[in-house]
């Protein structure tokens, strides 16, 4: 990675943050030659937020993006601090790979892996404008006058076009805290007539973690049994910690409740919606006004780091009322704060002015990921950004484009539910809204997405080589279970409660019998024993769902079937209590006539969609029978 000012590239990636790191080192891989444009250099691969990487839904795509060569996993990793595995006892299409990450080695991580791509140059500067000609995009124009003549842009500039940041009643132009905003390329954005939109989101307070009392709060250690967030990681790389979980009291909500006019949200400055989610605290003492107390997460920001971040109280209240309601959470009654938490307000481009290239339609070139398409989050910018990444690069190199469906990564889920409903709010994954979620689990990314990635070229020599040795073995180990039979006399004498019907059972139907399990089969077999444990585990987990993905194929066929089905107009929607709370809301308001028009509302679900048909049939049902 060299810095200097490149007059002609392939791609230009706009940006440093998770979507521009992504994006120029996929371009790179793909042998584009890049300059990667940012502000600061040493802002390449920045937290800006919470210092964690995956979770529900979103371990899942940094598993897909390392699955075809990407680095947001193995920055993780490198980073990891203390590894959980969320839901770890509901099945594994829910589990999500989860990892606090020390600030400073993940920055590191992702600046070491962009400076050893020989593709990227580094280009420290702002971008202010596009040339465009001929309705293609054909470079990029900086603020000091210097050009950069590219075949393809991709734009990943998070929440800094036209950003605003809110501290109560303070409110100054910032793209985050201490960093200008982008208003110039903004403003070319909007010549460019596309739909623009303005979004919110927050961030807590940042707190001196040698001012708490640490021996008051509940105690959250790592997982014994890590599970990584790469496939080419093993075992962590650091020494890891345990987080504290604080709560607040009745005398935290009064303070806020107090004080929610002097909230920039609540008092009137800020009218963008922010993400329904990871709502601000005034957003959870005013929605759950019941609750007497709510979590907090605090969790060390680096292992040489004194910083906190106290996870579930994002605010835009004063600073006098932060340290007061701060301060009246046990544990943290002589807390100082480092940083005050703020809300920021910033522009976005509607998503559905893209491909599902995340090229624009109408400007053939310029590519988007990130926050400016309406989403929240750093895992769903980097999986935007790795796209963008491989479709500006084939673009540049008269590639066709690549797109990922919904049936194989979650990462296709995001970018049609942006490219085809657009967003209301800022967009966040979750394992409901994938239809195929069954299949599409962290544990197969790599089965779904290496052989893809490698033929386009994604992927190195080591990566290809532990793939092909990982599948080998996969496919060896189902041949002997599928070969492995008994009779359900041998099975009963084994110790299993077979029903004597006569069917021989493979080791492959074994595993889905509940309370079998992987080691039962062992202790039936030396040949089974002498299977690599996480092949074994890796088997195990497809032989759980065989019988459900069965299921969950005709429940998709069945829905494309009923698309044209009548919604009777006078559903009353409160009565659907398995449908979630703001999809029943959701569809109060817009009262679809039709499955298909209730497929097209923000946020709505394949699985939310199922119930809704199964709710009307059942009314329609009653009303024929009176």
């Amino acid at each position: 990675m060299r810095v200097f000012h490149v007059k002609h590239v392939d791609v230009v990636v706009v940006g440093g943050g998770h979507a521009g790191a992504e994006a120029a080192h996929a371009a790179g891989r793909l042998g584009a030659r890049v300059a990667l444009v940012t502000l600061k250099r040493d802002a390449i691969g920045v937290m800006s937020c919470n210092p964690a990487i995956g979770g529900l839904g979103k371990g899942h795509i940094v598993r897909e993006i390392d699955a075809m060569g990407g680095i947001m996993g193995l920055a993780a990793d490198a980073a990891g601090i203390q590894y959980r595995l969320l839901n770890r006892r509901k099945g594994p299409a829910v589990q999500g790979p989860r990892v606090q990450a020390d600030r400073a080695l993940y920055r590191g991580a992702v600046q070491a892996m962009i400076a050893a791509n020989p593709q990227i140059d580094l280009v420290e500067g702002e971008v202010v404008d596009l040339r465009v000609d001929h309705g293609r995009v054909c470079g990029v124009v900086l603020s000091d006058g210097s050009e950069i003549v590219a075949s393809a842009v991709v734009i990943t500039t998070g929440t800094f076009l036209r950003g605003c940041v809110h501290i109560g009643d303070r409110s100054y132009p910032a793209g985050r805290v201490g960093e200008a905003p982008s208003i110039r390329l903004a403003d070319r954005i909007t010549d460019l007539g596309v739909g623009f939109g303005r979004l919110k989101t927050g961030t807590p307070p940042r707190l001196d973690g040698r001012s708490i009392d640490w021996s008051v709060l509940e105690a959250q250690p790592a997982d014994t049994d890590p599970v990584m967030m790469s496939f080419r990681t093993t075992v962590p790389q650091n020494r890891q910690v345990a987080c504290g979980i604080a709560h607040t009291n009745a005398r935290t909500h009064d303070l806020i409740a107090e004080n929610l006019h002097r909230s920039a949200m609540y008092g009137g400055r800020i009218a963008s919606s922010g993400p329904r989610y990871c709502p601000s605290i005034e957003d959870k003492i005013v929605r759950f006004s019941d609750k007497p107390s709510h979590q907090i997460f605090i969790e060390p920001e680096g292992l040489d780091d004194d910083t906190v971040y106290p996870n579930g109280i994002s605010t835009s209240l004063p600073e006098d009322i932060q340290d007061a309601f701060v301060r009246s959470i046990r544990g943290l009654e002589s807390v100082r704060i480092r940083q005050p938490g703020y809300a920021i307000e910033y522009d976005y481009v509607d998503p559905r002015a893209l491909r599902g290239s995340l090229e624009m339609r109408d400007l053939d070139g310029l590519f988007l990921a990130g926050q400016i398409n309406g989403t929240t989050g750093y895992e769903e910018a980097a999986g935007q950004g790795l796209l963008a990444g491989i479709n500006a690069a084939h673009s540049a190199t008269g590639r066709g484009s690549l797109m990922l469906t919904r049936a194989q990564a979650y990462i296709g889920v995001m970018i049609d539910d942006l490219t085809t409903r657009g967003v209301a709010e800022p967009y966040r994954m979750f394992t409901s809204r994938a239809e195929f979620r069954l299949t599409l689990r962290a544990d197969n990314a790599d089965e779904r997405l290496t052989g893809l990635a490698n033929d386009i070229g994604l992927i190195d020599a080591d990566h290809r080589a532990a793939f092909e040795a990982k599948a080998t073995a996969l496919e060896q180990a189902r041949v002997l279970l599928g070969s492995l039979e008994w009779t359900p006399d041998e099975l009963q004498r084994l110790g299993l409660r077979i029903n004597r019907d006569g069917v021989r059972r493979s080791g492959l139907d074994l595993l889905a019998f509940p309370g079998v399990n992987f080691d039962t089969l062992a202790g039936f077999s030396p040949r089974v024993a002498a299977i690599a444990p996480q092949i074994g585990a890796q088997i195990e987990r497809e032989a759980q769902y065989r019988h459900y993905m069965k299921r969950q194929d005709a429940d998709a066929r069945a829905l494309q079937r009923d698309a044209a089905f009548v919604l009777p107009g006078d559903l009353d929607y409160d009565r659907f209590g398995s449908i979630p709370t703001e999809l029943r809301e959701k569809l109060r308001a817009a009262r679809p006539e039709t499955i298909d028009q209730a497929s097209r509302i923000d946020g709505m679900t394949p699985a939310a969609l199922t119930l809704l048909l199964g709710h009307a049939r059942r009314a329609q049902s009653r009303e024929a029978a009176e």
